[in-house]
């Protein structure tokens, strides 16, 4: 097989322009040659080595990574071991800024209505779980009237979606919430969970079994069960304030306005306790989400920090767009309408 170079020259010299095969560029034909292409086989194989922290050793078995941070590599556990008291201080700081990305990445924006396909509102009350068909439908859609295919208004209360019988027993009831369970709905363990804290609609009153099925749900991703999960511990008491932070930053992860704008007045109150900027820049950020996310609370926290000329006046206009975009995508005369009806169908 002829060498890189000679394939290179024998390519330009077959094209018909004005370029001498002499005169090709030597470095480039240099650098093919120091290339390690195998003729026969034509793959090229990459050795990534790795530096221990601890000894410096060298080489691709270096594979023992720090399993906080998983910035640093080791030989094996021992070194890791000798290096923790050194690497400790990074590791937490490293921690931390992972962390933080995570906790004010924007959080996902939920699915449109499957009836009307307009934004879904943060709100709980503007939308409710379909259990016969697993459907999520706001309130505006909840509340108006159901048709069959002759164009005439049912009477009996069904699902807008499915058309299914919503007055049924409680046995029906539990079953259709186990079925959906089994397919690992997480609005399905989420509602199960808040009928177990209750004890209602054929559920046994369980508060233990309650906290399983909102765990559940929380790692299936319904935000609201980790905001009901950190209510079990506000009621305990100031000892495990730590506990309600860490659920209020799962829920708000997932996109629950209220646990945003209780972490934003958190973070507000360290910043007037120590006058730290670093407290207040934490609160705008929740704050800001917040907004985006149709919380008015969040707004006027940021108007009163941009009044004390705590937060600039960008920060408060972008607060401002992002809530403004937020309700147009959601208002509409439906749902105008259920809400007039009934407190319970507020959507904003």
């Amino acid at each position: 097989m002829s060498s890189p170079r000679k394939q290179l020259q024998g390519i330009l010299t077959s094209v018909d322009v004005n370029i001498p095969s002499t005169n090709i560029d030597n470095k480039i034909c240099d650098n093919l040659d120091k290339t390690n292409i195998s003729d026969e086989s034509n793959t090229k194989t990459n050795i990534i080595l790795s530096t221990c922290a601890n000894c410096g050793k060298e080489g691709s078995d270096i594979t023992n990574t720090c399993n906080k941070c998983n910035a640093v590599n080791y030989c094996n556990a021992a070194c890791k071991k000798k290096h923790r008291s050194k690497h400790k201080k990074k590791c937490e700081r490293r921690v931390a800024e992972l962390h933080d990305e995570l906790l004010f990445k924007q959080p996902p924006q939920e699915e449109d209505c499957h009836i009307c396909f307009l934004r879904m509102p943060s709100k709980v009350s503007g939308k409710k779980y379909m259990a016969c068909c697993g459907k999520i439908l706001c309130s505006g859609c909840i509340y108006s009237p159901v048709y069959d295919n002759q164009g005439n208004k049912v009477a009996e209360e069904k699902c807008p979606f499915c058309r299914s019988a919503l007055d049924v027993c409680d046995s029906e009831f539990v079953k259709r919430y186990e079925k959906r369970m089994e397919v690992n709905d997480a609005w399905a363990f989420y509602d199960a969970g808040g009928f177990t804290a209750d004890g209602v609609n054929g559920y046994q009153q369980n508060c233990t079994k309650a906290l399983e099925l909102w765990h559940r749900a929380g790692e299936l991703g319904q935000a609201s069960a980790y905001w009901n999960i950190s209510t079990t511990y506000t009621r305990v008491g100031e000892k495990d304030m730590e506990k309600v932070v860490h659920y209020w930053e799962l829920a708000a992860m997932l996109g629950h306005v209220k646990a945003r704008h209780e972490l934003g007045r958190m973070e507000a109150w360290v910043g007037n306790m120590d006058r730290s900027l670093r407290g207040w820049d934490r609160a705008l950020k929740h704050f800001t989400i917040a907004a985006g996310l149709g919380c008015s609370n969040s707004l006027e926290e940021i108007k009163k920090l941009y009044t004390d000329g705590i937060a600039r006046k960008e920060v408060y206009t972008k607060a401002l767009r992002l809530y403004q975009t937020y309700l147009d995508e959601v208002k509409s005369a439906q749902r105008d309408e259920a809400a007039e009806y009934d407190e319970k169908f507020k959507y904003h």
